[in-house]
């Protein structure tokens, strides 16, 4: 592709919505062409997935811009795509061809209104790294410290408002054309993605976000955040420590540095527990990019221009909604839900509580101890499942907070495989459902619900007890179903019935022209078709509530 056309607008935006025309096109042309869904069905359409998502990637990697950002958002979003088409976008590697120097030097000088001679003593025009929002550079300051200076790509904030256009009218179109407009709420999607990019491209934002960490992780001794250099900082340039160190799943490193791998993975845990579970900030992209060891085994964290959030008051809720599944309160699940916007107003609340209760009772009965990683997975497929199946949305910062966890545990895993994450979370779970707040306490719910006289009895009783009670409740209504299904049908007929006869009578009345006949039978045969259409409401109201 010739590099100056992936700069005109129209071109550009023309480019990405016909990509998403064509996928649409070929989705709804498959489901036409294949009525049955049979095992070899099922492979064709994994098939035809997967060669979306990697023409997807291929064209991310050759445009660059908001498509290489967008495919990482989205496979975060489990919540909106298929599996197969998630696992493509996550080797979508936010690497690109780095920018003639030139470039970068300009930003520079203008940013610091000054040449980069007199501000520094020299510098490395050869990145060390190239993303698709910014290119990182190896300098010494006047002083001979070392830094990392990252610097915005050249036009890319141009570059990416045009790819907010594109996108713009690709989700007008999912949410006109597609069922993804009742599953899903596209404008508050194409909101929270343009808030988040748009703060990658404030370097501003990187630099407190920067700084935040460094005082949250200061009684962490063995994490390191590096130091950032305000006064040389913009919004199109950020300057830090440069760090010494390598990934952090370079085993080889580790092990000729003599470094314990498992308290390495305690550390990471230790580190992500205090970011997932407590209020406050958390690193949204935790990949080994991003963290690097030290000689000494010291864990660096790095690039913090994308972080998500966990609100206090969605701490609670979460507390709430776990309380509601010890407590067998799906009310109380589905209430907090609600509260923290993962439910869609019409999502169909009493299926959704009917399976997270199946899904529960399935695996949890034999307590958390027999939890294991083949387990987990199930529950997470199932939890996907249900998500897809019913109007659910993820808000940004909790499906970031899901990538980033899956993120973090394949890193511990890859560093210590030995690893029982089971055994390393119980107490972290347990002090964490107490709560800061007493209020909270789940242990305090606990109590106060075994006070209730039916609690004392054994659940199995109690569940064989409600078990009757519904059976006997469902067998009444079944019965009244049958007798008003019975009753519209019986209404019905005898409407017809009318309608057959005064219509007769209203056409003898014609022929013989007898105006009296005439008006009687059309009036009966109007009055029978009304009597049609509201047995027929009726029954049909009476139907979709049975449903």
């Amino acid at each position: 592709m010739n590099k100056k056309r992936k700069y005109v607008p129209l071109f550009r935006v023309t480019l990405i919505v016909w990509m998403a025309v064509k996928f649409l096109l070929q989705i709804t042309w498959f489901q036409k062409t294949h009525r049955i869904w049979d095992e070899e069905t099922e492979r064709e359409w994994e098939d035809l997935l997967a060669k979306q998502a990697t023409e997807y990637r291929k064209k991310a990697i050759e445009l660059g811009g908001l498509l290489i950002k967008f495919g990482q958002f989205l496979s975060s979003r489990g919540d909106l795509l298929p599996d197969s088409f998630i696992k493509e976008l996550e080797g979508l590697v936010d690497r690109v061809k780095p920018v003639p120097f030139e470039y970068s030097r300009l930003i520079l000088e203008e940013d610091w209104n000054d040449s980069i001679e007199n501000v520094l003593q020299n510098i490395n025009e050869e990145p060390v790294a190239s993303a698709s929002i910014g290119e990182v550079y190896q300098a010494w300051l006047k002083d001979g410290t070392p830094v990392a200076l990252k610097v915005r790509r050249h036009r890319v904030k141009e570059i990416f408002h045009m790819d907010f256009k594109a996108l713009r009218i690709v989700f007008w179109l999912l949410s006109r054309f597609t069922s993804y407009g009742k599953k899903a709420d596209l404008k508050a999607l194409y909101r929270e993605l343009v808030t988040v990019i748009s703060n990658e491209l404030d370097f501003t934002k990187e630099l407190k976000n920067g700084r935040h960490f460094k005082r949250r992780f200061k009684d962490f001794s063995s994490v390191y955040i590096p130091e950032y250099y305000q006064a040389l900082s913009t919004q199109r340039v950020i300057v830090m420590e440069w760090i010494e160190g390598t990934k952090i799943t370079d085993l080889s490193y580790m092990k000729h540095h003599q470094i314990d791998r498992q308290h390495v993975a305690k550390i990471l845990f230790d580190l992500c527990v205090e970011q997932f579970l407590y209020t406050g900030m958390f690193h949204s992209d935790p990949h080994p990019g991003n963290l690097m060891i030290q000689e000494d085994g010291t864990v660096v964290v790095i690039d913090f221009g994308m972080v998500g959030e966990v609100k206090k008051r969605d701490a609670g809720y979460i507390r709430s909604m776990i309380q509601g599944f010890i407590l067998d309160d799906y009310d109380k699940v589905i209430e907090a839900l609600r509260s923290m916007n993962f439910l869609l107003d019409n999502a169909n609340t009493e299926q959704v509580k009917k399976i997270l209760k199946e899904t529960a009772d399935m695996y949890l009965e034999g307590g958390f101890d027999k939890l294991d990683a083949h387990t987990m997975n199930h529950i997470i497929e199932d939890i996907q499942t249900v998500v897809k199946e019913q109007p659910i949305q993820l808000p940004a910062d909790y499906a970031f907070l899901g990538r980033a966890t899956s993120i973090i545990v394949g890193v511990v895993t890859t560093i210590y495989p030995q690893v029982d994450l089971i055994q390393w979370g119980r107490p972290v779970i347990k002090d964490w459902m107490a709560g800061d707040d007493s209020s909270y306490s789940v242990y305090k719910e606990i109590a106060k619900e075994t006070g209730r006289p039916l609690l004392s009895l054994p659940r199995a009783l109690i569940n064989f007890l409600e078990d009757g009670d519904q059976e006997r409740d469902w067998e009444k209504q079944k019965q009244q179903n049958r007798f008003f299904h019975q009753y519209y049908m019986l209404y019905s007929c005898l409407a017809y019935m009318v309608i057959l006869v005064g219509g007769s009578c209203g056409v003898a009345g014609v022929i013989y022209a007898v105006p009296v006949i005439i008006w009687t039978g059309f009036s009966f045969a109007g009055l029978g078709i009304l009597g049609v259409l509201l047995a027929a409401i009726k029954h049909m109201g009476m139907i979709k509530h049975i449903k």
